[in-house]
């Protein structure tokens, strides 16, 4: 059974799941679906179009489902998905897509979004990613799996940061950072890769030692990026997150790259 406030507002179009919570002052907007367990806590706004994940956990004075940022937007049909088990926290907002490019914004699962963080139009993030108070998403940028993004960092729109990659705090992300990479600075440079996600994850010296040798082979080495890159391909083919970081560069040429030392 459903617990919802008298003072919350629930349009007739709303689909409100079993055991969700809706407390005081809430406003849950037409086209909006809650899952099983969800919790809106008190003064949050799921404005229109948007599907909330079982027992995901949603703090004051958030604003899910607004309309994008986009000055090109005229009211068209938009959406936001969002998965299972996230927390969000105090102030977050999180925008629909823009019918110029998916027309939905995606967030996965067991994520924790401080204080303050945004996730533009047309953004996928992937599971378990940390996003510290006011970090921020710009429109149409991907991250991976596991990503930590520190406090007030800035990833740039259409911009990339890969599975198991850490983004320090105040960093502002113009290049796209690699899958495991460690990238800080502002502008952001890379420093190396994630260990403490690394360690975290479970890998042992010996796989540690081999990624390090795999990255100070690609970004360190002689020769040129080009030639680096393919000889890296071929020498750890049997790593799968070296693989991961040369599909990643591979798969979009055109995206500058967060580099050491730049």
């Amino acid at each position: 059974m459903s617990r919802i406030h008298p003072t919350a507002l629930i349009d007739t179009g709303a689909v409100l799941g079993e055991g969700v919570e809706v407390g005081p002052w809430c406003v849950v907007g037409p086209g909006v679906s809650l899952a099983e367990d969800v919790r809106l806590v008190s003064h949050v706004v799921v404005q229109q179009d948007t599907s909330i994940g079982a027992r995901t956990i949603v703090h004051p004075f958030s604003v899910i489902g607004g309309d994008p940022q986009h000055g090109g937007y005229k009211g068209e049909p938009v959406r936001l998905e969002i998965g299972n088990d996230n927390v969000i926290r105090e102030h977050c907002t999180f925008n629909r897509g823009t019918p110029g490019d998916r027309k939905l914004t995606t967030v996965g699962s067991n994520g924790l979004f401080m204080t303050g963080a945004h996730v533009g139009h047309d953004v996928i993030v992937g599971d378990r990613v940390t996003m510290a108070n006011h970090a921020t998403l710009g429109g149409h940028s991907r991250v991976g799996d596991r990503v930590f993004l520190g406090g007030l960092c800035a990833v740039h729109q259409f911009g990339r940061v890969g599975q198991g990659a850490i983004v320090g705090g105040l960093a502002a992300v113009t290049r796209d950072v690699i899958p495991y990479g460690s990238a800080w600075g502002n502008h952001a440079q890379l420093h190396g890769l994630n260990l403490i996600g690394l360690k975290r994850k479970g890998y042992d010296k010996t796989a540690i030692r081999r990624l390090l040798a795999a990255y100070r082979e690609l970004f360190e080495g002689a020769g040129t990026f080009a030639d680096r890159l393919d000889a890296v391909e071929t020498g750890y083919a049997d790593l799968a997150e070296i693989m991961e970081i040369t599909a990643f560069i591979r798969e979009d040429g055109k995206r500058p790259l967060c580099l050491p030392g730049e």
